[in-house]
């Protein structure tokens, strides 16, 4: 890992998963899986998951957070829940 993919494949795999993301309104961390056709280089959206797990079978640790330190991730996405719950609170709602 990761998979050994052409250049434009691996970006367009990034345009779709943003774009998935934001169609339905995902909020922190989420992880979109695809398939690729092996016969024709097509791509599938499979499904978006929640946060992936932490422990120390889950593969997105080993994988994932490479660029990262786990602890550093960690305070990053406290850091955008509690941005994301102080937005919420400062909406105002009238009827």
């Amino acid at each position: 890992m990761p998979a050994n993919l052409p250049p434009q494949t691996t970006a367009e795999l990034r345009r779709l998963a943003v774009e998935c993301y934001r169609a339905v309104e995902c909020e922190g961390m989420a992880r979109v899986d695809f398939l690729l056709e092996a016969s024709t280089g097509k791509l599938y959206i499979n499904e978006i998951n929640t946060i992936p797990g932490f422990t120390s079978i889950s593969m997105y640790p080993r994988c994932g957070a490479q660029r990262l330190a786990v602890s550093a991730l960690l305070d990053r996405l406290i850091d955008l829940a509690l941005d994301r719950q102080r937005q919420r609170k400062a909406t105002r709602f009238t009827r």
